[in-house]
């Protein structure tokens, strides 16, 4: 059977300054009476004096801005003051500080393979703050040391969930547009990366403002070869584009010549004429004209 979850709830505390007044007004009025009013009744006020005035400041503390204070009475949960200031509560609570301002976590890089099997490295960048401080103190041991492991094994099940770019291939023309990758899809990586979290953190009271990559690299091993990949297929996409760029100026050159009868041409000057455009379209250097003084048939 699995342990209830526990609950944060309003502690019971008061506001500081009057029982630092109460305190001191009993102590003083203690010393007053042992010096001014010797009587055999004098010494029990005066301890009951000195007793009420130590009460009244055992019980004071201090919380800062976004920090609060988690008390238990002999291991029973009593409650957490957010109320920053000086403060007081039963003496005999036992009074933890809980920060719960916002902390922010910086990855190492981690090395893991994506969802094809390329071995990547990834870091990320987590913001995180304490919600519940009950959750937190009673149903982890460490929640500190909980967030680092939990938000690496969050960051290395994310690795593997998503192709680090994607690959061309035939069969996949159809869906490479739609397919999300650790490397185009940074916002839906980070939402991902984010709803992984929560639900991570859920069980230590622990909420994520923010949570983005930091760092994303292909492995040293295959780094060399995914570049030259790379720079293969920009070089396939630019040619693709010139080509297709330049079929479509032959063809507005030629209709051209057609429609107003500049020139009329044979299916052979034609197809010459179409060559020696797409050649100089096409052709990575300056085009060096050449002066033809005979004819094709020559």
């Amino acid at each position: 059977m699995n342990k209830q979850a526990s609950a944060e709830r309003i502690a019971s505390s008061a506001n500081g300054f009057v029982y630092v007044a109460i305190g001191l007004a009993a102590m003083l009025a203690g010393i007053y009476m042992i010096l001014s009013r010797p009587a055999p009744m004098t010494g029990a006020l005066f301890g009951l004096c000195m007793l009420t005035g130590a009460w009244c400041l055992a019980g004071l503390y201090m919380l800062q801005p976004n920090q609060a204070a988690l008390m238990t009475l002999f291991g029973s949960y009593r409650g957490t003051d957010r109320a920053d200031g000086l403060r007081w509560a039963n003496p005999f609570y036992l009074k933890k500080k809980v920060s719960v301002r916002a902390r922010n976590f910086n990855s190492e890089k981690l090395k893991v393979n994506d969802l094809r099997g390329n071995p990547i490295e990834i870091a990320a960048a987590i913001v995180w703050r304490v919600e519940d401080t009950a959750q937190a103190s009673f149903d982890i041991d460490n929640y500190e040391a909980y967030v680092l492991t939990q938000a690496e094994s969050a960051l290395r099940h994310l690795a593997l969930s998503y192709a680090y770019d994607n690959i061309d291939e035939p069969d996949a023309a159809a869906t490479k547009a739609r397919e999300i990758t650790l490397r185009s899809g940074t916002d839906e990586v980070a939402a991902a990366l984010k709803a992984e979290l929560e639900a991570r953190f859920a069980q230590a009271g622990i909420v994520v403002v923010d949570a983005k990559l930091t760092h994303l690299a292909y492995a040293p091993e295959i780094a060399g070869t995914m570049l030259r990949r790379q720079q293969a297929e920009a070089i396939i996409a630019a040619r693709t584009k010139i080509v297709h760029g330049a079929v479509g100026m032959v063809e507005l050159a030629l209709n051209g010549l057609a429609e107003r009868g500049l020139l009329q041409l044979d299916d052979e000057r034609r197809a010459a004429m179409v060559s020696n455009l797409l050649v100089v379209l096409c052709s990575d250097h300056d085009a060096t004209p050449v002066v033809n003084t005979g004819t094709l048939y020559n």
